[in-house]
């Protein structure tokens, strides 16, 4: 059994036929999603996504690329959700400062707040960064000494340095459909040594599927893929990946509870 750690479900790409992919997945035998908020103002679509079965979860957050419709989010503001029994992470935040569709000012604004939900909430945080290692780097550095919180890199991307750091840090790692593409030799480098108890898959759908599929919309019954490919990086079975993937995943999100 699988555990998709990042899906976007609750969009426009999924309204047709949102029951049709969750079979989908269930036939795949993904056992477990975790459906990501990207702006706060989505979390009753995010959250009424999540009602409508078991073993999906939520998160509650607001994109770097949304830090500019909430340039003065707080923490109380986040934390308005965490009580939800299905909202078991904070995220994703973080840097992108590839597109910077929002200003750095808003983006480090944004990732602070988030940073102090977890630590009242005691929930882990999900970090999206991009372009953005340098700074990424000294603010986990800074606020793991001031404070240590779980935090997830999810869809690594970024460079060794920046792993190496988070790594010794603790952080939790997440790889995605990226792990299959022709020219991520950097990706898979970096799945190929970052600790094996803190490793996590995920499609980010409907964005990023795997090869065979890459350009067709992603979906969490591809999940599998990702992680045949993290087993032939890893030298594991799939057996072995799907085992120390999801234990990773509930390790992590410690308030999900395992289904029998």
């Amino acid at each position: 059994m699988f555990v998709d750690s990042h899906v976007n479900l609750h969009g426009e790409k999924f309204s047709d036929d949102l029951s049709a992919v969750r079979s989908r997945a269930a036939e795949a035998k993904v056992s477990a999603m975790l459906n990501i908020c990207c702006n706060i103002k989505d979390m009753p679509s995010v959250l009424d996504v999540v009602s409508q079965g078991e073993n999906i979860w939520a998160s509650v957050g607001t994109h770097p690329h949304d830090a500019k419709e909430n340039p003065e989010i707080t923490a109380a503001d986040i934390l308005a959700y965490t009580d939800h029994p299905k909202v078991i992470g904070i995220g994703e935040t973080g840097l992108d400062f590839h597109y910077n569709f929002s200003d750095r000012k808003a983006q480090l604004h944004n990732l602070m707040a988030h940073i102090d939900a977890v630590r009242e909430s005691g929930l882990p945080l999900i970090i999206h960064t991009r372009n953005a290692d340098e700074d990424m780097e000294e603010i986990l550095t800074r606020e793991m000494k001031k404070d240590p919180f779980k935090a997830l890199l999810h869809c690594y991307t970024s460079g060794e340095r920046l792993a190496r750091v988070a790594a010794e840090l603790g952080c939790y790692f997440s790889m995605s459909g990226i792990i299959t593409f022709k020219n991520a030799h950097d990706v898979r480098e970096i799945a190929s040594w970052i600790p094996e108890n803190r490793i996590m898959i995920e499609t980010d759908c409907p964005y990023l599927a795997p090869v065979p599929h890459r350009g067709r919309r992603c979906e969490p019954s591809m999940v599998p893929l990702v992680a045949e490919k993290l087993a032939e990086i890893r030298g594991w079975t799939i057996e072995e990946a799907a085992q120390k993937t999801t234990n990773a995943f509930y390790n992590f999100f410690d308030k999900a509870v395992r289904s029998s």
